[in-house]
C-alpha cells in the first residue's frame, strides 16, 4: 500500500511532538542567550544574524521581530541580519561564498555585540568563518544549531543545539524558541520583568 499525504503529515506531526518535548531540558541555555542577548542592548550595542536558506530567512525573521515587534508595540530592539542581496551576493563573486558574513561583521561588528550563526548541520563554512571572525573582534557569539552541532559548536560562547537529525524539525523548533524569545522580550521592553 503507497503512503498517503495524511500518513506523510502525521509523521512530521509525531516527529514535531516527540523532539518539542525534548526542547525543556534546553530552558537554561535559551536563559543564557535571552540575558546574553539584554546586557548588550543594555551596553548600547547590537545583534548580528546570519544563516543559508531557510536559516537565512529565520535570521531575517528573528531580527525582524526585534526592531519591529513581535506582538506588542515597544521601543525598536537594534538587531541585524546580514543578508542584503547586493553585499551578499558582492562578497560571494569577489572573495568566495565563504566570506559573506565574515565581511559583514569586519564592516559592521564591534566589540560587545552579540551575533547568532544560524545553521541546521553545524558545519556551513560561512556560518563558521563568521563565528571565527565574530570572536577575533570580541562580539559574543550564539549558535542556533542542529544535529550534534558540528564544527560550530566549539566557535559558540553559547550553542542551542537541537537534538535531531531532520533540517526541518530543527527549524520548526528553532522558530519556536526565538518566537518564545521574542514574546519575553516584549515584556522585558515593557518593563514588565
Amino acid at each position: 500500500m503507497k503512503p498517503t499525504p495524511e500518513r506523510f503529515f502525521e509523521t512530521a506531526l509525531d516527529e514535531s511532538l516527540e523532539l518539542q518535548a525534548r526542547l525543556r531540558s534546553l530552558s537554561g541555555t535559551i536563559g543564557q542567550i535571552v540575558r546574553l542577548m539584554i546586557r548588550s542592548w543594555e551596553s548600547g550595542n547590537k545583534v548580528l544574524f546570519a544563516g543559508n536558506g531557510g536559516s537565512a530567512a529565520d535570521a531575517m525573521h528573528f531580527a525582524e521581530e526585534l526592531v519591529v515587534r513581535y506582538h506588542r508595540d515597544r521601543k525598536a530592539l537594534p538587531a541585524l541580519a546580514l543578508l542584503d542581496p547586493t553585499t551578499v551576493t558582492c562578497a560571494g563573486n569577489d572573495m568566495g561564498f565563504e566570506h559573506v558574513f565574515s565581511r559583514q561583521i569586519e564592516a559592521l561588528g564591534k566589540a560587545g555585540d552579540v551575533f547568532i550563526g544560524i545553521t541546521t548541520s553545524g558545519n556551513s563554512p560561512n556560518i563558521l568563518r563568521a563565528l571565527e571572525c565574530a570572536r577575533k573582534i570580541q562580539l559574543h557569539t550564539i549558535g542556533f544549531l542542529g544535529k550534534d552541532g558540528g564544527k560550530a559548536r566549539s566557535l559558540c560562547d553559547i550553542a542551542l543545539v537541537i537534538p535531531s537529525p531532520r533540517t526541518a524539525r530543527v527549524q520548526e523548533a528553532h522558530k519556536m524558541i526565538y518566537h518564545a524569545m521574542c514574546d519575553y522580550f516584549d515584556a522585558w521592553a515593557l518593563g514588565e520583568t
